[in-house]
């Protein structure tokens, strides 16, 4: 199992499938990563991952549409492209 903390929701913690979408289990858990579309299409879900940046998946086409490589250094991922593959990670965003 994964263990997610959504700092920006008050620093919410919840456990997960490993391979488990980042944006499924916010909406799945009420967490609050704001989206449109759901499908890499926006660029609405820009996350940081904070913490545990190792146990995230790699990063897909999709995100490169919308993030730049300055991006993907400093964390930042698409919350609907993001898998978290398995250990604990800390996300932020920016509420809109």
């Amino acid at each position: 199992m994964a263990q997610i903390t959504f700092i920006t929701n008050n620093d919410q913690v919840v456990q997960a499938p490993d391979n488990s979408s980042l944006l499924r289990v916010a909406l799945r858990e009420k967490a609050g990563i704001p989206f449109k579309c759901g499908g890499g299409l926006c660029g609405t879900c820009k996350c940081r991952i904070e913490q545990g940046r190792e146990n995230m998946d790699a990063i897909k086409p999709k995100e490169r549409k919308h993030l730049k490589d300055e991006d993907f250094a400093a964390g930042y991922r698409m919350a609907c492209q993001a898998f978290v593959v398995s250990g604990e990670i800390a996300v932020s965003w920016d509420k809109k």
